[in-house]
């Protein structure tokens, strides 16, 4: 079975290959429609860049404010050296160039040889420029962190054009503790590089440097924001830890769930909602700040560190299918004193997800733990589940049964459905 993420099959063509991408780029830019010929994970990321209005004769934009600060501070900092010894005789060489981005697509570093490296400035492929999908197209690091898996794009198989003439491999890094997506390591040639080994290559030393952050202490790593439970957040950064106040600690978790970053107004809609005051919002702002020090900049607000919460633990653990671990990470609602809207919002989404996984398990220690909470002791639907999961007649089940009926009383006769089917 052919590997839909290598980009060339085994013994073809790779001229002939450059002209029937070619016409296929073609026609689906000229709204020919399906992307006929195209490998899956390209019709995909041509569709998103499509729809991110982008143009494909346009230069990926360069951000270079803060970019030293910002590197200084990236957990993918200390993966830099591991780099330049796995790929360094491959930038160096003359034909290629190794590039590392973060989890949004932006190159913190780009390095190789000065001529493919001045070449490469003519597409903006270099650091600080943002090469995620809804700037650059479809690229390898821009696809890579879009589908959060390792991937080949060959010459015309990028959505834009000034990247045509290239060939790049990527492969995404994750956090060894948590699963979130730090960015993606990335090998930038000629056409030669559409083969098996520059991917397995990408893949391998993404594994590397996943291996040797396992080996950093999480204060190394990057900071941690505890939400989960309380009203009051804990910031962990530095070797110190600081307690935040309920709405700094509102402020930080939107900004958190938010690593673009967010302006004043669109901070306040979140905190405030139509009550939306921004004076409120900029004094809090400038309160935060001096907690926070550089670890906050403006123009958009967004943190200029890494910083992990536990609430994004929660939901990692989830994606990765590892639900007894999600479950175990959860210390209750986030911020269950906060009335925001974003924050209300976001409390649902993440007690949701992990309230149906729980459920969907069918795990009758899952869903026992569940209902032995603060959370889920008055937790009609989850004790339905877990008298079904339990062993008719044992002492779990028929407290189960119990609970059940005591529940059913208090709740309107709709809510009490499985319990009038539990009594026929």
């Amino acid at each position: 079975m052919r590997n839909p993420w290598l980009a060339l099959r085994a013994g073809a063509d790779p001229r002939e290959r450059i002209r029937q991408m070619g016409a296929a780029h073609d026609a689906f830019l000229a709204g020919a429609g399906a992307a006929t010929g195209v490998r899956g994970v390209v019709a995909d990321s041509w569709r998103r860049s499509a729809a991110a209005h982008l143009d494909p004769d346009a230069a990926a934009p360069v951000d270079l404010s803060s970019l030293e600060e910002y590197r200084a501070t990236h957990p993918l900092r200390h993966t830099l050296p591991l780099f330049r010894d796995l790929l360094g005789s491959i930038a160096e060489d003359g034909d290629h160039l190794m590039a590392i981005c973060d989890a949004h697509g932006r190159l913190l570093w780009v390095e190789g040889h000065s001529t493919v490296m001045r070449k490469a400035e003519a597409m903006n492929f270099v650091a600080g420029a943002h090469w995620d999908e809804a700037h650059a197209g479809t690229n390898a690091p821009g696809t890579a962190v879009a589908v959060d898996h390792a991937v080949q794009i060959f010459a015309t198989e990028h959505f834009s054009r000034r990247a045509q003439p290239w060939t790049c491999s990527a492969a995404p890094i994750h956090d060894p503790r948590t699963g979130l997506l730090l960015g993606a390591v990335d090998v930038t040639g000629g056409d030669h590089l559409a083969n098996p080994h520059s991917l397995a290559l990408v893949q391998a030393t993404a594994r590397a440097a996943e291996a040797h952050l396992a080996t950093l202490p999480p204060s190394v790593r990057c900071g941690r924001f505890a939400a989960l439970g309380r009203d009051e957040g804990v910031l962990s950064a530095g070797g110190r830890s600081s307690k935040l106040g309920r709405r700094h600690s509102e402020l930080l978790v939107l900004l958190l769930q938010h690593p673009e970053g967010l302006t004043g107004d669109q901070l306040g809609l979140e905190l405030y909602g139509d009550e939306l005051n921004p004076v409120t919002v900029r004094a809090e702002l400038s309160r935060l700040r001096r907690i926070l020090g550089p670890l906050l900049s403006s123009r958009p607000y967004r943190l200029q560190e890494p910083v992990t919460g536990d609430f994004q633990d929660v939901t990692a653990l989830l994606r990765r299918g590892d639900v007894p671990a999600a479950m175990r990470a959860y210390d209750g609602p986030l911020l269950p004193g906060s009335d925001a809207p974003g924050i209300v919002r976001l409390r649902r989404l993440v007690e949701g997800q992990l309230r149906a996984a729980v459920r969907a398990s069918h795990d009758p220690a899952l869903l026992d733990a569940w209902t032995r909470t603060p959370w889920g002791s008055d937790d009609l639907w989850m004790w339905e589940a877990l008298a079904t999961a339990l062993p008719p007649g044992s002492p779990r089940a028929a407290m189960a049964l119990d609970r059940i009926r005591q529940l059913g009383d208090e709740y309107a006769p709709a809510d009490a459905t499985w319990l009038q089917r539990s009594r026929n």
